[in-house]
């Protein structure tokens, strides 16, 4: 199922073409991490590129191929469709919102379902075709990466603080680290971090992540659906809300949707858990003291 090409390498640009669904695709990798599926390849060959359509649910989440789109999402970490149109009711509004004087849950690396002892396979993340483009990126990073990069450019003096002072961050030792201790080890960086540094602080702190941890955060395309791997003992990835710039509010942006498709887009027979649906979107509400967020996004998931 992996790419093929006779291009000479060049991660960001070079195009390749990927056999699924009975379909030849157009894609690129531009990090080891990341398959970009630009479209069919048939789409590129005239002059005119065809317009955006629903190539998700017409070929690709058919259920004869979903689950080996599903494995796709699960061996590469996060795959970007992009030029798609869809009017699929099963999309629901991204909830949580940033303000200038404190950061939002989404704006710490996180999984979907970190409180709860099941988690989503993974998270589709899209930006639909809308008047508005969207000017705050979403970074995504294999979760082991996040962690390392968080230790590497923590401030000195936030680490002699009581709660990290007796943990040992060395990198041989994350990277015998299983999730469990990962998302530990994390959650007591990021209460730090939170707690002793303001709002400005903090963004510049995990810009510095993205950039350490070569995290994916191209601008939203319009019309583009990111499925990232929330839940895999390979290559768990992790996202966050990224402002690549002070966060000063009043600015027009696009909205972006998510599902759970795994668990949300059902074959034949299958029936939802409403149970676990329930607990993932009650990590999503407006955070209105903290509590839950030190619980959730903060806490040793």
């Amino acid at each position: 199922m992996a790419p093929s090409t006779n291009a000479p390498p060049h991660p960001a640009t070079t195009h390749s073409t990927l056999n699924l669904a009975n379909t030849l695709w157009r894609v690129r990798r531009p990090k080891p991490f990341v398959l970009v599926i630009e479209g069919e390849e048939k789409s590129f060959e005239g002059q005119e590129v065809a317009p955006p359509n629903d190539y998700l649910h017409d070929k690709l989440l058919l259920p004869e191929w979903r689950e080996a789109f599903y494995q796709l999402v699960d061996d590469t970490g996060l795959v970007v469709c992009l030029n798609v149109h869809t009017q699929h009711p099963s999309y629901r509004d991204v909830r949580g919102r940033s303000s200038k004087g404190r950061l939002s849950q989404g704006e710490y690396y996180h999984h979907d379902g970190c409180t709860g002892p099941v988690k989503p396979r993974f998270v589709e993340i899209r930006c639909p075709i809308q008047p508005q483009t969207r000017g705050v990126a979403t970074a995504v990073a294999p979760h082991r990466n996040v962690v390392k990069a968080m230790v590497q450019v923590l401030p000195t003096d936030l680490a002699t603080f009581t709660a990290l002072a007796a943990q040992d961050m060395r990198t041989e030792t994350i990277d015998q680290m299983d999730g469990a201790a990962l998302d530990h080890l994390q959650g007591l960086i990021t209460r730090t971090v939170r707690k002793k540094l303001n709002a400005e602080g903090a963004r510049s702190y995990f810009r510095q992540v993205d950039a350490a941890a070569n995290a994916y955060f191209e601008p939203w395309a319009l019309g583009e659906s990111r499925f990232i791997a929330n839940a895999n003992s390979r290559l768990t990835m992790q996202h966050r809300r990224a402002y690549q710039a002070p966060h000063t509010g009043g600015v027009a942006n696009g909205h972006l949707v998510k599902r759970w498709t795994n668990e949300e887009l059902l074959l034949p027979g299958q029936v939802v858990d409403q149970a676990l649906i329930a607990a993932l979107c009650s990590e999503e509400g407006e955070e209105a003291d903290g509590a839950r967020a030190e619980g959730c996004y903060l806490g040793a998931h």
